[in-house]
């Protein structure tokens, strides 16, 4: 496969010589104009400009209203992952599954059992 473009790939550099010269010998030649010019002003007659004076500025008000009241909606409670036990005021988190309504107890605030049930 190589022998058969081996002489092609020699003429390579002279092939693209020859499209590069057929292409600028084909482009039409540049026109390009190039004009110099000396501007007079011309006296103005007419009327002078408008002047527009400038908007009318409205100072802010004098009283704010105030910001609307804001309503405080507590936490919703998260979802418990395991099971817990419901002691009256205390819950507190079992250390071992037990089934619903089995007897627990919570410790209190002073240190003492508080019996409820597990939920």
């Amino acid at each position: 496969m190589t022998r058969i473009f081996s002489p092609l790939l020699r003429l390579r550099p002279l092939l693209l010589g020859v499209l590069a010269l057929g292409a600028t010998l084909s482009a039409s030649p540049a026109q390009a104009r190039f004009f110099v010019g000396i501007g007079v002003p011309l006296p103005y007659f007419g009327p002078p400009p408008v002047y527009y004076p400038p908007p009318v500025y409205y100072p802010p008000p004098a009283y704010y209203a105030p910001p609307p009241p804001v309503v405080y909606t507590p936490p919703q409670p998260q979802p418990a992952y395991g099971q817990s036990c419901d002691a009256g005021a205390y819950v507190c988190p079992l250390e071992r599954p037990l089934g619903a309504g089995a007897p627990c107890y919570c410790i209190g605030n002073n240190g003492r059992r508080i019996g409820g049930n597990a939920r």
